[in-house]
């Protein structure tokens, strides 16, 4: 049975990288020239695994996923000072929870990843339809930079029960923050 090495400790520098309050690090302008890979997946469930084993650690799968950047080659961890490629089986993150306030055209719908992620169905964050392999509907949502978010399948039919038609397009869908989301 092959030892299993000990997970980088990136946890430190991603800590002195991270300011004050909810602020990311800025990934997109680091550039760093050391790269490699790191034997860490992230499975479609969301789920961090580092060597096959689930990281238990939720502050340490938190960190990570403030320096995950997504490039046309990959996902990477991304410090100033180098880079580790690893590998996600579908998207990075999950939304766990929605909220909603208002209703109808005037509604905000709010999400939350299993990172942590906050953020609300907006331009910025829209939501997008891709097909599964089963033919049906699977929803995405953008949550920063490139990296978007699968919803989980009770957020779904939540939002689902949400749903109404369009009266300008017929298609039926969402309202959020003055924004038409279809689901069809």
């Amino acid at each position: 049975m092959p030892m299993k090495l000990d997970l980088p400790n990136f946890a430190n520098e991603i800590r002195a990288l991270i300011k004050e309050g909810d602020s990311l690090p800025p990934v997109e302008t680091w550039h760093p020239e050391r790269s490699g890979e790191v034997d860490i997946t992230i499975d479609r469930k969301g789920q961090w695994l580092f060597q096959g084993d689930v990281m238990e650690r939720e502050a340490i799968v938190r960190l990570f996923a403030t320096i995950l950047r997504k490039d046309d080659d990959g996902y990477w961890l991304v410090t100033p000072a180098e880079k580790m490629k690893i590998t996600v089986e579908d998207v990075p993150f999950v939304v766990r929870l929605m909220d909603v306030e208002g209703a109808g055209r005037n509604q905000k719908v709010y999400f939350s990843t299993n990172v942590a992620d906050n953020f609300s169905l907006d331009a910025e964050h829209p939501l997008e339809l891709r097909q599964g392999p089963q033919g049906d509907a699977i929803p995405y949502v953008l949550v920063r930079a490139s990296l978007k978010a699968r919803l989980a399948r009770p957020v779904y039919y939540e939002l689902a029960d949400l749903a109404e038609q369009n009266t300008e397009t017929g298609q039926t869908g969402i309202w959020s923050a003055g924004q038409f989301f279809p689901l069809t």
